[in-house]
């Protein structure tokens, strides 16, 4: 196993850069270049020099986690240095000259999973934290980062070898012609219970809206005030606007966060009746396509709107009147009704972002969880014990997925290159 370094606090310059070491290597590195370590987990002021030259690289803090009780599971070393980049480049030259790696993005967190510090799920949260940009972001990435979605996997894991203990007894103590008796009542209730709890789960919305916004697509026929309407809820030109029929050809994306809800607004064509433009044409396809897979769809068309998700507006009000009966009047260049717009919108949103105190799955763990309950439910239909047995194995890897025990090299690649190197 290599040793690998690299700056954990961020980008330099800063006041203090924050080098780490993990690996077998890390002590007797580190002690080539402080002298005596000062005792674990106790802060020490060290001169750090180049074992090389004895040249004095910096003053800095030292700070030692022995393995296996530190963050990665392994040895582990802080260097608490002075934050120029002159200063990060002549201790990263030093370390690597002594032997040690550069580390990879998200390395010192793939280690700490490999050796049992974290599992996938509580990785997956951390990622996320590293990421979150908004207070329900953040509330929620940790919650999954301190182990909500590992303890409440774990206790369907615990809750399903329960059953299958049943099972397996049932199947172990009787004779081979009692193999085909259905299962008791207990078995019958205890999958009941088991699979309302993870269906009240997997009814919850899930967390990628948290991270990726609410979508929120403006709509409607041509020159219906659409990009103008965009560029108000944006406050930024993010769209063209222009009096000529057909301005906006491709979806225009703008994200913004408020009230610290995450929003993706996208302005599309014009929904013309008909026309002979192969460019417009695509343009209306592509219109159709994101409203369809929309969250919220701001309606800015006379006609009623066809989609169910739909917030039907009276757009430019300032010039055409009181609105009618079921429809919110704006005047995105007067600011009239943008108010009651975003409060609007804040509701919806509301139904369909996951709550504060609610567990909730990303996609990946969202699909093992389904398979578990697919398997759960088979069981529950199932009146062989040798057929429920096996059902009720197939629920435990999938679940088992979720937390990393049956995770696979590829998918373990993909989630940590989404994180910074240092973590």
């Amino acid at each position: 196993m290599t040793t690998i370094f690299a700056v954990s606090s961020g980008a330099p310059p800063a006041a203090i850069a924050v080098m780490r070491l993990s690996g077998p290597a890390a002590l007797a590195v580190a002690g080539r270049l402080a002298g005596a370590l000062p005792p674990p987990r106790r802060a020490g002021v060290r001169a750090l020099r180049d074992p090389g030259t004895d040249a004095l690289l910096d003053r800095a803090l030292v700070l030692v986690f022995p393995g296996p009780a530190s963050a990665t599971g392994e040895d582990l070393v802080e260097l608490h240095l002075h934050g120029g980049r002159a200063v990060v480049a002549a201790v990263s030259a030093a370390l690597a000259a002594a032997g040690l790696s550069p580390a990879a993005p998200g390395e010192f967190t793939r280690r700490a999973l490999a050796n049992g510090r974290i599992d996938l799920a509580e990785a997956e949260g951390l990622g996320d934290l590293l990421m979150a940009e908004t207070e329900r972001q953040r509330l929620s990435a940790l919650a999954s980062a301190e182990g909500a979605v590992s303890r409440a996997v774990r206790g369907w894991v615990h809750a399903t070898l329960a059953v299958s203990a049943l099972v397996e007894a049932a199947l172990d103590f009787s004779d081979e012609e009692d193999v085909g008796d259905a299962p008791d009542a207990g078995v019958r209730a205890a999958l009941a219970a088991l699979t309302g709890e993870m269906s009240t789960v997997l009814a919850a919305p899930p967390v990628e809206r948290l991270r990726d916004g609410v979508r929120v697509v403006l709509a409607g026929p041509p020159n219906a005030g659409k990009s103008t309407l965009l560029n108000a809820l944006v406050e930024r030109e993010a769209a063209i606007v222009s009096p000529i029929s057909g301005t906006t050809r491709d979806r225009i994306e703008a994200p913004v966060t408020r009230d610290g809800i995450a929003y993706l607004f996208t302005d599309t064509a014009g929904l013309a009746a008909a026309t002979d433009d192969a460019i417009e044409a695509i343009g209306i396809a592509r219109a159709v396509e994101a409203a369809a897979a929309a969250d919220i769809v701001l309606w800015l068309g006379d006609d009623p709107p066809p989609y169910a998700q739909a917030l039907w507006l009276f757009p430019r009000a300032d010039a055409r009147g009181e609105a009618p009966a079921g429809r919110l009047a704006v005047s995105a260049q007067r600011g009239e009704g943008m108010a009651a717009l975003w409060q609007a919108l804040a509701e919806r949103a509301a139904a369909l972002l996951p709550r504060e105190d609610q567990l909730a799955l990303n996609v990946r763990q969202r699909a093992l969880a389904e398979a578990a309950l697919a398997a759960l439910d088979a069981a529950s239909a199932a009146t062989n014990p040798l057929i429920i047995a096996e059902e009720l194995r197939a629920a435990r890897r999938a679940l088992d997925a979720i937390t990393g025990a049956a995770g696979t090299e590829a998918m373990l690649d993909a989630l940590f290159s989404r994180f910074c190197i240092g973590k």
